[in-house]
């Protein structure tokens, strides 16, 4: 019994090539019994899929980098066979047909999956053929595609069997390793030198060198073999120049099959603040991409936050925690990643709830300056964990914000939205919560807290925005004298409480159907409005949630 010879250029397996299956790791899991006839040195190519296919030209149906598989029925002469037509693999019913192969036929078969960019041609004995026919073997040589011979007591199910188990723990394998180079991208970016850090970790594990550029073009940071500065000024040109999500490549002259790719790196208005060019002599796996497009979010907050006035990295902490959303790539793993700096920025060490704080500059307040202000709200909130914002500014604490607190704070002239308590990964929907009360803060000028708000309509809009619209909707109501304004708003709270049943609202006010009927429509013209719309009828219940306080009598 031959045995399966080795497959050559097997690719290293290094961390980020694991989500894909190689020709050479699948042939080396195969049972014993299962030879490689032919090595076109393939070993390290990417494979797809496992193909069975009896079809004389599969190619239409097939992707490249599969691996296809037959029992020889394409290359049957015309009549050696006929009988066999219906027979399934493995059926022993009939014998084998040794027989000869149409050698232009089968350098045809051949020539046709190497264009189809297929893997290897697997050939399986039985029922058709006792042996790899001479002309396949010859031909398979000729074309430089890989040929493995699988014996009678080896199904193809359990070659595609096999296929499946590999492409399952390779995913399992690379989602760990995608995890521990997530948590290392962030350890670099909490360094004393982040951008310097962020390149070291992208060049160890992706194959690429890296040059970071600033918006003047000059070089900040750079890692692993990089070429030339003077090579990339042309595709940094037109990095800095352009607008928009994109990646621009270009092939650097004199450095062979060296490829340069350029990333933006935008700011939330996409203004151009800086750009991160990669060299590569192959395409990179998706694992791999995944990884650079972690660093490009990552080296997109650094920039961000540089030009805001701080580099701090407690800030860029915070911006994690609260907007995962804004690193590219981004999941709950990066949120894991920075749970020490949590300990360490949080009050300590100990566990409990934590909170979402913002923090709105009401008319009047005193502008301190970003620097001074970061502090103030750091020693406030007994926090690290503090963001500069457009409105004023977002911190994470543990504290519970009582009502001296809030006193001081709104004696600096600022309003609070106090959220409620949440875990390390509810942050940054506890973000969003605090958010939606904001407007309530700049409408009243005073603080608000999440776990004292009735989470309605109502509640949400708050007694200012809700008397507005109350003297907007029912304006032509409020206008008329007091005993009648009385008896409209009346039969209108009645009816929309009854949810427009004439019975209903007759019986409530001692009126005849027809007579409610009639008030209504009246109503209804005199507000200019359409009542059979269930969005006006919405509107007009939430406005007499908040009639009395736009009443003359106050009442």
């Amino acid at each position: 019994m031959r045995h399966i010879a080795p497959i050559s250029s097997e690719t290293s397996h290094s961390a980020p090539e694991q989500d894909a299956v190689t020709l050479g790791r699948f042939l080396g899991k195969l049972p014993a019994g299962v030879t490689v006839l032919h090595d076109a040195g393939n070993g390290g190519a990417p494979l797809r899929w496992v193909e069975p296919s009896e079809l004389g030209d599969p190619t239409p149906y097939l992707l490249d980098g599969e691996f296809v598989l037959t029992a020889g029925l394409p290359f049957l002469q015309a009549g050696t066979g006929s009988g066999h037509g219906g027979q399934e693999r493995g059926d022993s019913s009939r014998p084998p047909v040794p027989g000869t192969v149409d050698p232009a036929l089968a350098d045809e078969y051949v020539a046709r999956l190497v264009a189809a960019g297929v893997a290897a041609l697997g050939f399986g004995l039985e029922p058709y053929y006792d042996a790899v026919p001479d002309e396949v073997a010859a031909a398979c040589r000729r074309r430089g595609l890989t040929l493995v011979e699988v014996p009678a007591s080896i199904p193809f199910a359990a070659l595609g069997l096999e296929f499946s188990k590999l492409l399952e723990s390779g995913s399992a394998q690379a989602f760990r390793q995608l995890a521990e180079t997530n948590r290392h991208l962030m350890r670099a970016v909490l360094s004393a030198r982040p951008e310097h850090e962020l390149l070291a970790a992208l060049a160890q594990k992706v194959p690429v060198w890296a040059a970071l550029f600033g918006p003047d073009g000059k070089v900040r940071a750079k890692a692993g073999a990089v070429v030339e500065l003077s090579t990339m000024q042309p595709l940094v040109k037109k990095l800095l120049a352009g607008s928009g999500p994109r990646v621009e490549t270009e092939a650097l002259p004199g450095h062979g099959q060296v490829l340069a790719v350029g990333h933006p790196l935008r700011s939330s208005k996409d203004a151009t603040l800086g750009g991160l060019v990669l060299g590569t002599a192959k395409a990179l796996t998706p694992a791999q991409n995944s990884v650079v497009s972690s660093v490009v979010g990552l080296l997109e907050l650094l920039v961000r936050q540089r030009t805001s006035g701080s580099l701090a990295p407690s800030q860029l902490a915070t911006a994690v925690l609260l907007h995962p959303e804004s690193l590219a790539g981004g999941s709950t793993r990066q949120l894991n990643s920075v749970r020490d700096l949590l300990a360490q920025s949080v009050s300590g060490t100990r566990t409990g709830p934590l909170r979402v704080v913002q923090g709105v500059r009401l008319e009047g307040a005193v502008a301190d300056g970003p620097v001074r202000e970061l502090l103030q709200w750091r020693r406030l909130f007994d926090t690290k964990l503090v963001e500069l914002t457009d409105y004023g500014f977002a911190a994470i604490t543990r504290l519970k914000v009582d009502d001296q607190l809030v006193a001081e704070v709104e004696r600096l002239g600022w309003g609070l939205v106090v959220g409620g308590t949440a875990e390390l990964p509810g942050l940054p929907s506890a973000y969003r919560n605090a958010s939606a009360l904001r407007p309530r803060v700049i409408a009243t000028g005073r603080t608000v807290r999440e776990e004292e708000q009735a989470w309605t309509v109502a509640g949400l809009l708050g007694g200012g925005a809700g008397s507005m619209l109350a003297s907007r909707l029912l304006a032509p109501v409020m206008a008329l004298d007091p005993e009648r304004r009385d008896s409209q708003l009346g039969l209108l709270r009645s009816w929309l409480g009854a949810n427009g049943n004439w019975d209903a609202t007759a019986k409530d006010l001692g009126l005849h159907r027809n007579s409610v009927r009639r008030q209504v429509n009246a109503l209804a013209a005199l507000l200019d409005t359409d009542f059979s719309q269930a969005s006006v009828r919405a509107e007009l219940w939430i406005a007499l949630q908040f009639v009395d306080s736009v009443s003359p009598s106050g009442t």
